[in-house]
C-alpha cells in the first residue's frame, strides 16, 4: 500500500511545491524578465487560477475515462510545460506555461485523492490520508531550502526543474503499482459551466490586482462586476442542467461546506505567505534565496509526524477536533507574525511562524480530506474530491493577489503617517517612495531597496513602514480561520466515542 501512497502524494506534492517555490522567488524571476509591476501576483497566481477553473471538469472525466489515465496524462503535461518553462525567453511565455502548467496540475489535484479513496480500504483511509500529508509536508519543508541555494548558485531557471523529477517519479509508480479505478458510464462534459467558472475567477482576480492603482477606477470595477455576473450565471445554469460541473445539492451539508471554507482558508493563507516572506525577506531583512528557502526547513520531520498522528485522530474519533487545531495553528501563526514583525526582527521568529502555517495547512488538510471524501456518492470520487480541491485552489489564486493588495494599501497609510509625523510634505515624501516602488509591494523583482539610504535620502523609514504594514495585514488575514473554525464548532457532528479495539 506504501507505493500506492507515496505515487498519489508525490502527484498531489507537484500542485503545491510548483507555485509554491515561484511564489519565494517572484523577486528574481520579475527582476530577470522584467514583469510589469501590476501583473507580479498575476503570474505568481496564474498556474492555481487555471486548477480552481478546470479542476471541476478534470474530476468528471476521471470518473468517466479512468482516473489513473486522467492522473498520468497530467503528470506528462506538467513535466512539458515546467521543462519548457526553463527556457522562458520572456515574461509572455512564461505565462503562457504557467497556464499549461496548471492546466496538467488540474488533474494532480482531485484525481490522487480519489484513487486514494478507491485504492484503499475505507478502515484505513484516515491513516493513509496522514502519511499522504507527511509525504507532501517533508518535501515542502525540504524542497524551498534546496531551491533557494540552487537559484543562488544557478539561477532562477532552476525553479522549473523541480517538478518534472516529482512528476517522472510519480509517473513510474503510478504505471507500476496504482490500480485503475473502474469508469463509469461516461458523462457529458458541463463545458459551459467550466467556462463560467473560469471567467468569475479570472475577472476576479483581474479586478483584485487593479485594485492597488485604485478601487473606483474602471479597470477595477469592470472586472469585479463581471466576475460577479458570471457567478450568478454559474449557479443558475449548474441548478438547470442535468448533468453539472458542481453538483450543488452537495453543500446542504453543512459538514462538507465547512470542509469547502476550510480548505479555501488554509491555501489562501499558504500562498499568500510565501509571496509576503519573499517580500519582507528580500526587500527588508535583505535575506538570499536560500535563506528564504531554509524557513520551510526546521520542525519538517516533526511536522510530518504530526500529521500521521492527525491522520489515525480522525479515523479514531472525527474530522472536527483536528479540524479546529489545524485552524487555530493557522491564526496562531498570522498573530505571531503581526505582533512580532520589524525590520531586524529575529529570524527565528519567522521560522516558528512558517512553521506553525504549514503544519495548520497539513494538519486542516487531512480532516477536509476525510469530510470531503466521505460526502461521495460511488462513482463519484473524481467529482466530489475535485470540488474541495477547485475551493482550495481558488484560495491558492487569490492569495498573492489578496496579500499584495492589502499589502499596498496598508503600506500607503504607514508612509504618509510616517511622512506626517516627521513634518514632510506629501510631494517629497511621495518622491522618496516612488523611488523604491519597484522594490517594494508592487513589484518584488527591484534590488535596490535600502532603508537605511532612503532613510537620509527622504527622511522617511520605510523598512519600518513596511514592516508595519506587513504586520496589519497578517493581523487582518488571520480573522479568517477564526471564524471557520467556529462554523466548524458549530455546524459540524459532536466527537464520536473512540472506538473499542
Amino acid at each position: 500500500m506504501l507505493p500506492i501512497i507515496l505515487a498519489l502524494s508525490l502527484a498531489f506534492t507537484v500542485t503545491v511545491i510548483d507555485p509554491l517555490v515561484l511564489g519565494l522567488n517572484l523577486p528574481q524571476v520579475s527582476r530577470a524578465l522584467h514583469v510589469p509591476p501590476q501583473l507580479v501576483g498575476f503570474l505568481g497566481g496564474a498556474a492555481t487560477l487555471v486548477m480552481a477553473a478546470a479542476v471541476l471538469a478534470a474530476g468528471g472525466l476521471g470518473d468517466a475515462f479512468g482516473l489513473k489515465r486522467v492522473l498520468m496524462l497530467g503528470l506528462v503535461t506538467v513535466t512539458v510545460a515546467d521543462l519548457l518553462s526553463v527556457f522562458s525567453p520572456g515574461y509572455g511565455f512564461l505565462l503562457t506555461m504557467r497556464f499549461l502548467d496548471g492546466l496538467g496540475m488540474t488533474a494532480l489535484l482531485g484525481v490522487p485523492l480519489a484513487l486514494l479513496k478507491t485504492s484503499v480500504p475505507r478502515e484505513k483511509r484516515p491513516a493513509a490520508l496522514g502519511v499522504f500529508m507527511a509525504v507532501e509536508m517533508v518535501l515542502c519543508g525540504m524542497t524551498p531550502a534546496l531551491t533557494g541555494w540552487a537559484v543562488g548558485a544557478v539561477s532562477w531557471r532552476v525553479l522549473f526543474l523541480i517538478a518534472p523529477v516529482l512528476a517522472l517519479t510519480s509517473l513510474w509508480l503510478t504505471a507500476r503499482y496504482v490500480p485503475e479505478a473502474p469508469a463509469k458510464e461516461r458523462r457529458r462534459t458541463d463545458v459551459a459551466g467550466v467556462i463560467l467558472v473560469g471567467a468569475a475567477l479570472l475577472a476576479l482576480v483581474i479586478g483584485l490586482a487593479a485594485a492597488q492603482n485604485g478601487v473606483f477606477r474602471p479597470q477595477t470595477w469592470l472586472p469585479l462586476l463581471i466576475s460577479a455576473a458570471a457567478a450568478v450565471l454559474f449557479v443558475l445554469h449548474e441548478r438547470r442542467t442535468p448533468e453539472p460541473a458542481l453538483d450543488l445539492a452537495l453543500f446542504r451539508s453543512p459538514p462538507f461546506s465547512v470542509a469547502l471554507a476550510a480548505t479555501l482558508t488554509l491555501n489562501f493563507l499558504a500562498a499568500g505567505l510565501s509571496v509576503a516572506l519573499g517580500q519582507f525577506g528580500s526587500v527588508v531583512l535583505a535575506l538570499s534565496p536560500e535563506a528564504v528557502g531554509l524557513l520551510y526547513l526546521p520542525g519538517t520531520l516533526l511536522s510530518a509526524g504530526a500529521v500521521v498522528l492527525a491522520g489515525r485522530l480522525v479515523g479514531k474519533y472525527s474530522p472536527r477536533p483536528v479540524m479546529v487545531a489545524g485552524l487555530l495553528l493557522l491564526a496562531t501563526s498570522g498573530l505571531l507574525m503581526a505582533g512580532t514583525l520589524t525590520p531586524t526582527m529575529a529570524l527565528w521568529l519567522l521560522v516558528l511562524a512558517t512553521w506553525l502555517c504549514n503544519l495548520g495547512t497539513l494538519v486542516t488538510s487531512t480532516s477536509v480530506s476525510e469530510t470531503v471524501l466521505s460526502e461521495a456518492p460511488p462513482g463519484h470520487s473524481g467529482t466530489v474530491a475535485s470540488v474541495q480541491l477547485a475551493s482550495g485552489m481558488t484560495g491558492y489564486a487569490f492569495g498573492p493577489t489578496v496579500y499584495l493588495l492589502l499589502l499596498n494599501f496598508f503600506f500607503h497609510r504607514q508612509w504618509l503617517a510616517d511622512a506626517e509625523s516627521r513634518g514632510l510634505s506629501v510631494t517629497r515624501a511621495e518622491q522618496a517612495v516612488d523611488a523604491v516602488r519597484s522594490g517594494l509591494a508592487l513589484n518584488p523583482g527591484s534590488a535596490v531597496y535600502d532603508p537605511n539610504l532612503l532613510r537620509l535620502a527622504g527622511g522617511l523609514d520605510l523598512g519600518r513602514d513596511f514592516a508595519d504594514a506587513l504586520r496589519l495585514t497578517m493581523l487582518s488575514v488571520s480573522v479568517l480561520p477564526l471564524v471557520v473554525a467556529a462554523a466548524a464548532l458549530v455546524l459540524m457532528r459532536r466527537r464520536k466515542e473512540p472506538r473499542t479495539p
